[in-house]
């Protein structure tokens, strides 16, 4: 059995990057940015919406709670609607549910924007809100694994990690484009005319975008993996879940113990802080957002640039030393946030930089499932422990606040202890979560052919 910090497999001939994978690299990227803008856009007006899908008479405190708990219901539907759709595409094909998980995200989106607010049809208001949150949390379910495991079985073994980095970059700008638009909404529109309909605009570009997403994916062509798998008929004789159940736990731990740091460092330093910074620090809401544009830059280069080092040095030595610097950067920004405007962007950055370990993390994650269950193993483990960790983060720091006011920080310091954590582990013991039939098998026999 190799070592999950291995770069190579034994004896396969190494090959760059072609066109075709650059090409593939792009499209689905490209898609997932724009499927994951459509997932996030509603944190970004959680104040405004929490203002017209609830009764006017609720405190703040309690319409933001309740707010970012329908925000949560589109995680904690992730494990069901990614199992499902994981399921398929471990028997029929990663390519028909990358497309699928788009549509679905595109109509649920379209009609977030059409929705009626609680001042015309009542309490049914924020029962539409949560069904339409639903809906996108069953798309993003099958959308983030089965792109990790759709690029993993493209590129060559020794550029998983960066194809995987790459694919987490065009995720990472899904939030840029969403911050972005949001900031441009704030300073276009007044505060009046964004709660009288301007909030819609986002929904409806998200809406489109995701449309165009859906007529670019025909362009991909199914992994060669699953079609060398299909044509040796070595897909799963059973279901894929079971399998996943009963011979790969080691795998499904690691790969929510990552999932949790990765939900975690995204969650609150990128979806979350556009609110903190406005509600702890006191600044404007086009700051706040235009401050979070300009972190999440500096995590798209981040993201990419951890997957092209995890290629190298492993990722046992990748995470211990990650974690120490996510621990630092974060803990500098939320401790001198309220210093000056000058000062947030240029912490954003760094912090941003630091965030983007997580673009090394599906790099683990790909490789602790064999071929033949790999999307079922990611999409289980990744959704579960999004919908518990993803989900709650929100509520739980929001409600923590109260008590200390810089328990955002100090959740994120736990965090960093827990990336070192997992790193010392793979260092010791990588070789026990890669599995025996994972991307390095199937690659070197490609390899061959």
């Amino acid at each position: 059995m190799s070592s999950i910090t291995s770069s190579a497999p034994s004896g396969a001939a190494p090959r760059r990057l072609t066109s075709q994978d650059f090409r593939t690299l792009g499209l689905a990227a490209l898609g997932g940015a724009l499927e994951f803008y459509d997932f996030i856009i509603f944190v970004f007006f959680a104040t405004v919406i929490g203002k017209l899908f609830f009764p006017p008479d609720m405190p703040d405190w309690l319409v933001l709670i309740q707010t970012f708990g329908i925000f949560a219901a589109g995680y904690l539907v992730r494990p069901l609607g990614g199992i499902v759709l994981a399921h398929f595409g471990d028997m029929f094909g990663r390519k028909k549910v990358f497309a699928f998980s788009i549509l679905l995200m595109a109509l649920s989106t379209l009609g977030m924007a059409l929705m009626p607010t609680y001042a015309t049809i009542g309490v049914f208001a924020p029962i539409l809100l949560v069904l339409m949150r639903i809906l996108q949390g069953a798309a993003i379910g099958g959308e983030v694994p089965g792109a990790w495991t759709f690029v993993a079985e493209h590129v060559p073994f020794r550029r998983v990690g960066f194809a995987c980095g790459f694919l987490t970059s065009g995720l990472s700008l899904g939030i840029l484009l969403g911050s972005s638009i949001a900031a441009v909404i704030n300073t276009v529109f007044t505060p009046e005319a964004i709660a009288d309909g301007a909030w819609r605009i986002p929904f409806f570009i998200g809406g489109i975008f995701g449309l165009l997403s859906v007529w670019m994916r025909r362009w991909l062509q199914e992994t060669p993996i699953f079609a060398e798998m299909k044509a040796s008929r070595a897909l799963a004789p059973e279901l894929p879940l079971k399998t996943v159940l009963r011979d790969h736990k080691r795998g499904v731990i690691i790969s929510m113990l990552l999932t949790w740091i990765l939900s975690a460092a995204i969650v609150v330093t990128t979806l979350m802080t556009a609110t903190l910074l406005q509600k702890l620090y006191g600044y404007t809401a086009q700051q706040s957002l235009a401050a979070t544009s300009f972190g999440t830059v500096f995590l798209i280069f981040a993201t990419s640039a951890a997957g092209a080092i995890v290629d190298r040095i492993g990722s046992g030595r990748f995470f211990t030393v990650a974690g120490i610097v996510f621990g630092a950067a974060t803990w500098a920004f939320y401790s001198f946030a309220g210093t000056s405007i000058i000062t947030v962007f240029v912490l954003y950055a760094i912090m941003g930089l630091a965030v983007g370990m997580v673009g090394a993390i599906p790099y683990v994650m790909v490789r602790a499932f064999p071929a033949r269950v790999r999307f079922t193993g990611l999409s289980f483990s990744y959704n579960v422990s999004y919908a518990i960790f993803g989900g709650l983060t929100p509520i739980a720091v929001t409600s923590a606040l109260a008590i200390n006011p810089m328990a955002h920080a100090w959740y994120l310091l736990f965090i960093a202890a827990l990336t070192v954590g997992v790193g010392i582990y793979l260092m010791l013991h990588g070789d026990k979560v890669e599995s025996e039939a994972g991307i390095e098998e199937l690659t070197a026999r490609l390899a061959k052919a």
